[in-house]
């Protein structure tokens, strides 16, 4: 079975445990090769991950695999919080943390004006997220970033490549 096929299983399982406790599954990694296998699964919450919750997926969902097993060989299941700084990969997110602070790389520079006027290519930026909204009949996703200093930039969500939230030690 290919990676991404027993990743793709293995998060269908994960939801499914994780739904009953309003839980969700933010990320689902596997790594290792040969018949030595690490799978952590990354699950979140609104009030936040407790010690029992991570129990509590870990159980459910090594019970399935243990049926299913869609990893070949044995493998090391960990299951934890995202943490303070997680990434941003669904839409979802997006929405749920305006007003957050982020980090952002983008796929392709966008041109943006500086605070001088100037013109500025931006593909790595800090800010806060200020909205994402669907623009349009089409849909299309877009989100506003507050820079430092105020000014702000905006980027088709499709143009992420990566992002997580900042936290301020």
């Amino acid at each position: 079975m290919k990676r991404e096929d027993a990743i793709s299983r293995i998060t269908a399982i994960a939801e499914r445990a994780a739904a009953p406790a309003g839980i969700e599954i933010v990320e689902v990694e596997l790594k290792g090769s040969g018949h030595n296998h690490l799978l952590r699964i990354y699950i979140d919450k609104p009030e936040g991950v407790t010690h029992a919750d991570c129990e509590r997926i870990s159980r459910d969902v090594e019970a399935v695999l243990d049926v299913e097993d869609p990893i070949p060989g044995s493998y090391e299941l960990e299951v934890s919080s995202p943490g303070l700084e997680r990434k941003l990969g669904t839409w979802r997110d997006w929405q749920r943390f305006t007003g957050k602070k982020v980090k952002v790389v983008l796929k392709e520079p966008l041109e943006s004006a500086a605070a001088d006027s100037r013109k500025v290519a931006l593909k790595h930026f800090d800010g806060v997220i200020a909205r994402a909204e669907e623009v349009g009949r089409s849909g299309d996703q877009r989100v506003t970033v507050e820079l430092p200093g105020g000014a702000n930039v905006t980027f088709p969500f499709e143009q992420v490549d990566r992002a997580n939230l900042k936290f301020d030690w």
